[in-house]
């Protein structure tokens, strides 16, 4: 099978335009797979006319289920349960639930199993630029980093399949297993950072996190123009480490209006992106 040039998306926190640069890069990519693993928050689809064409669910841990015909009401397993997912009742209060079997070990009468929950939806999607696997998480569940894990691996799965050159991942936002299960493999990592203090301090948490891996970083300082003394923090903290800063994104309302009405930024304000280098930029991350 063939190797994939597989990019992925990040930033340390949300809200710093980060699925907005990934769906702005799709287009200049030929023979492209995408993977939308922000599972938790995913909206890299509202940008693209999807059809949809497989749909499953994913299990991803156990929860745990009573037979109440077999129940004598003894109380261990509440006694038990360090989560607080039994009440005194003796019923299960299933979000709280972590499927450690605890309770079913502890049973006396044998009530109690373990049995497989559905913890997300998985889907793959035909756009016009590709193939696109993306997920939903459902709300409360811990199991984010599996099911990102999984949509990797199907739009990997694909890409080789098709002889795909490269894959596009818009990964989880922050520094928790997510993101873990996001980058690993990658072969090229952007970091989409915002000219704020929190931006400065949530690139330098991300940053440490990709090279526990020694991934291939390049930063992206999107509205740099909030603040210039942060954004020359920024380039400071990339020159001391040697990152590449490979582009530098003014506050554009042009950019807004394009996302509120659903089209893809870097094709609607085309001259505006031209004017940044963008083509230089996306040459580097075929590299």
């Amino acid at each position: 099978m063939n190797e994939i040039n597989e990019i992925v998306v990040i930033s340390g926190k949300g809200g710093t335009g980060k699925t907005t640069l990934t769906a702005s890069i799709i287009p200049y990519l030929e023979d492209v797979v995408i993977a939308d693993c922000d599972v938790d928050a995913p909206d890299l689809n509202i940008l693209f006319d999807l059809e949809t064409t497989k749909a499953e669910d994913f299990v991803g841990t156990q929860k745990a289920v009573i037979d109440y015909e077999k129940c004598i009401k003894c109380g261990k397993c509440y006694r038990s349960c360090k989560f607080g997912a039994i009440t005194e009742e003796i019923e299960i209060n299933i979000p709280k639930c972590e499927g450690c079997g605890v309770c079913e070990i502890v049973c006396p009468v044998n009530a109690i199993e373990m049995k497989d929950a559905v913890v997300g939806k998985l889907f793959i999607s035909n756009t016009n630029y590709g193939q696109m696997v993306h997920a939903r998480l459902k709300p409360g569940e811990e199991t984010s980093g599996k099911l990102v894990a999984e949509v990797r691996k199907r739009a990997k799965k694909i890409g080789q399949e098709n002889n795909m050159k490269n894959m596009i991942v818009d990964g989880s936002p922050g520094v928790a297993c997510n993101v873990i299960s996001s980058i690993t493999g990658a072969k090229k990592v952007v970091i989409v950072v915002e000219a704020t203090f929190s931006g400065l301090h949530d690139l330098k948490r991300v940053y440490e996190l990709t090279q526990k891996f020694r991934l291939s970083v390049i930063v992206v300082v999107n509205k740099y123009d909030l603040s210039e003394d942060l954004t020359q923090e920024i380039e400071k903290f990339c020159k001391e480490n040697n990152i590449e800063i490979g582009l530098k994104i003014p506050f554009n309302r042009n950019m807004v209006k394009s996302i509120v009405n659903k089209k893809i930024p870097s094709l609607e304000e085309k001259d505006f992106f031209d004017s940044l280098g963008f083509s230089k930029f996306i040459n580097k991350l075929k590299v």
